[in-house]
């Protein structure tokens, strides 16, 4: 599909060398003409943001072109890529407000494809996920006068801190999560809830907040940590960039608390709880959850009416959250009456356990995964906020519970510039550091011995060391050559640079 506009139909082709104006020579005047226009402005140099944002849409432009040739994987490395380029950006950069921007663009358009079938969920090691009812939240669907009585029997003998409300708003979405689409998503997400359960209702309790609020994340991720919205709302709790920050939940290039179940699940309890105060009604709250506080009270100031049905009922708000808030209510209503709807027999996921360490200096987590004997994938569904495999220092990372003891030993044995590099094997029968060396392409004498562990240092961090000895080698000899002291104080840029290599070559040696 091309991206170009079609041509004028009334459009003329022009030679351009026919219709060049003729300039008649003069001879006789005083001086020659200018070449240069003084109109003409040299175009300011592009800044730091800008050239992310070119380096981003090239990939993106690739991926896309990627896509329509049926070259799915490849198109996903690259729009992984273009995101990465934009999270990159140091939190400092000058109009870090355009890369922000450009960011947003870019997860709505890959978001497009993967509404046409390529799936987000491959886009990268860690996964950005689609919100599952995202799909149904403009939608209508019918309603099955025969099961009105029966819901509102049900919802007379239901305790719940928040209202439920029987209309035939919530009885549509009723019988949609019991056709057999529906009912695979609302199964799916009450499933997954098991990993995520315990640690929302003691946060939902502990900010004084209805429990029956589990299902507004059920509504906006289905329990995803990394769901993503197209409009680049993110996490479990759907949180846009601007409200996150205003609830504490830090941004950088190496992690998102966005996607952080446990610091997600604390700010979004706030925010409700906030919203509640500033409404007087959890409906509205809820409305305002999904559309904005403004939003809600911009709609209650020109109709007069501080009611969600009454809002709803004058379209007053955007048609999304006219049905956010009855999904909402029809999920609350089937989840505790699970009988009536054969949901009493699901087999939910185990409950996530961990323990959690601060690091002192950024670490590999492959070198975390080694030193726990778990594989990288379990860190990071551990970790989801963690948007490179490198967690920062003074990053609260979770592991494996019952693991402490043995990551912490190992960090404590490894230089601390060395845990984004190394790698530790564990020894087995008949290995020996020669035969390791050879396999890992390093000297024995690079290796460490930890117990019954090695520490074998990554190709990366051989080609570093090689090119310090390489940087020590040359700034002796153009040390030697210059002569005498005098010589190398007629160039002190130079002689300092030479002093400078050779200390940093020394400490890096002794390491």
């Amino acid at each position: 599909m091309s991206f170009l506009p079609p041509a004028p139909k009334n459009a003329v082709l022009v030679d351009p060398v026919a219709e060049a104006p003729r300039v008649e020579a003069n001879l006789y005047l005083p001086s020659s003409p200018s070449l240069v226009n003084p109109a003409f402005q040299v175009p300011p140099r592009p800044t730091a943001a800008d050239m992310r944002i070119r380096r981003a849409e090239e990939k993106y432009q690739n991926g896309r072109r990627l896509y329509e040739q049926g070259r799915a994987d490849e198109a996903r490395r690259e729009f992984d890529g273009a995101i990465d380029v934009l999270l990159g950006a140091p939190d400092d950069l000058p109009d870090r407000s355009k890369i922000e921007k450009k960011l947003e663009s870019l997860v709505a358009a890959i978001y497009r494809h993967d509404v046409n079938g390529m799936g987000l969920a491959d886009l990268s090691q860690q996964a950005w996920d689609k919100a599952p009812l995202e799909d149904i939240l403009e939608m209508t669907f019918p309603v099955d006068p025969a099961i009105k009585p029966i819901v509102q029997d049900q919802v007379k003998a239901t305790v719940s801190q928040l209202p439920l409300e029987v209309n035939d708003t919530v009885l549509s979405y009723i019988n949609f999560f019991s056709s057999e689409r529906g009912r695979r998503t609302l199964l799916t997400g009450l499933k997954r809830a098991g990993r995520y359960r315990e640690l929302i209702s003691r946060t939902l309790a502990e900010e004084g907040v209805p429990q029956e609020l589990i299902y507004l994340a059920q509504a906006e991720s289905g329990f995803l940590p990394r769901a993503v919205s197209y409009k680049s709302a993110t996490g479990m709790w759907q949180f846009m960039r601007s409200r996150g920050r205003e609830y504490g939940l830090a941004q950088s290039a190496h992690h998102d608390d966005r996607l952080d179940p446990e610091k997600a699940t604390r700010s979004a309890a706030r925010h409700l709880n906030d919203l509640y105060k500033k409404f007087g009604d959890w409906y509205l709250a809820i409305a305002a959850y999904n559309c904005g506080d403004g939003c809600v009270e911009r709609a209650v100031a020109r109709t007069g009416y501080a009611d969600f049905w009454q809002l709803r009922a004058r379209r007053a708000i955007p048609r999304e959250t006219t049905n956010y808030v009855p999904i909402i209510v029809a999920m609350t209503i089937m989840a505790k009456n699970p009988k009536a709807y054969g949901l009493e027999e699901i087999e939910v996921d185990a409950p996530i356990e961990y323990d959690k360490v601060d690091l002192q200096a950024p670490a590999h987590l492959a070198l975390v995964a080694d030193l726990v004997d778990r594989p990288v994938s379990e860190l990071r569904d551990l970790n989801p906020a963690l948007l490179r495999n490198i967690a920062p220092a003074s990053y609260e990372l979770k592991i494996p519970k019952g693991t402490e003891p043995s990551l912490m030993a190992g960090l404590a044995a490894i230089p601390e510039g060395r845990w984004q590099s190394a790698r530790v094997h564990r020894v087995s029968d008949g290995e020996s550091a020669a035969t390791l060396a050879k396999r890992y392409r390093t000297s024995p004498g690079s290796i460490v011995e930890i117990g019954d562990m090695l520490v074998v240092p990554t190709a990366t961090e051989q080609a570093r060391a090689a090119k310090t000895k390489a940087t020590h080698r040359n700034a002796q000899t153009r040390y030697s050559k210059s002569g005498s002291r005098a010589a190398a104080k007629s160039t002190p840029s130079r002689s300092a640079g030479m002093r400078r290599g050779i200390g940093r070559g020394a400490v890096l040696a002794y390491r």
